[in-house]
């Protein structure tokens, strides 16, 4: 009853104004705190996989690059480099820790980095002794290999020509001479493939249809004029 003798309502089980169950409501957190916990735990999961194969990848790469870097030093000091230019200063190391103190992903980085400036000194190295031909365009780098090929056997025929005139040995020189063309072009294309790779796995331009043409043409004007000389003879 209040004060002016009004009956006050009591409150009952399971309305809206009825007291949370402390058994429910200790559930509802440990619900929460465990979604929780299996999402921190599965975060830290992830990370920590990422991070191994960072480590691994990392791992690999390493090996790699002292593969590579091993050669090259031999070489480099065959080619007369002193040795202590092949070994990096204090603060050079200094700089190279301080730029992968973040992590595995940071050390993958930059061995990935240095694994791009091992194939540069590649490309210099084991250019076989033509290192600055390598780099030429590919017709003019080319010609210096198909023009020499494409000469050889119209030249031959040219001096068999002047020194028996119409004879046998000259009609056997153009017979003989038909299918060298062919030949050319085909021991061009391969000495290219050698001779202008800087490595085993690059592909080289061989500009086969100019090669083709390169070796046909000396062929063909030189048959040409030997056939027109022995007509006129």
């Amino acid at each position: 009853m209040s004060e002016t003798g009004t009956p006050v309502p009591t409150p009952r089980s399971g309305g809206p104004t009825a007291d949370v169950d402390p058994a429910e409501a200790a559930w509802a957190g440990y619900i929460a705190a465990a979604r929780l916990l299996d999402g921190v735990r599965r975060a830290a999961a992830t990370a920590a996989s990422e991070q191994a194969r960072s480590v691994a990848a990392a791992r690999e790469e390493l090996t790699a690059v002292r593969e590579r870097l091993a050669p090259q030093q031999s070489r480099l000091r065959e080619l007369g480099v002193p040795a202590i230019s092949l070994v990096p200063t204090p603060p050079e190391v200094t700089e190279a820790a301080r730029s992968m103190a973040a992590g595995p992903a940071a050390v993958l980085a930059g061995l990935r980095t240095a694994s791009g400036w091992a194939d540069a000194a590649d490309d210099t190295l084991a250019a076989r002794g033509l290192p600055r031909l390598a780099r030429w365009p590919a017709r003019p780098r080319n010609l210096l290999v198909y023009g020499p090929l494409a000469l050889i056997v119209p030249l031959i025929q040219v001096v068999l020509f002047l020194a028996t005139g119409t004879g046998p040995a000259s009609v056997l020189a153009l017979v003989v001479g038909l299918p060298m063309p062919a030949v050319a072009f085909m021991v061009g294309w391969l000495a290219v493939g050698r001779l202008f790779r800087p490595r085993p796995t690059d592909r080289v331009d061989r500009t086969p249809r100019f090669g083709a043409l390169v070796c046909l043409v000396p062929a063909v004007l030189a048959s040409a004029g030997i056939v027109l000389a022995m007509l006129a003879a």
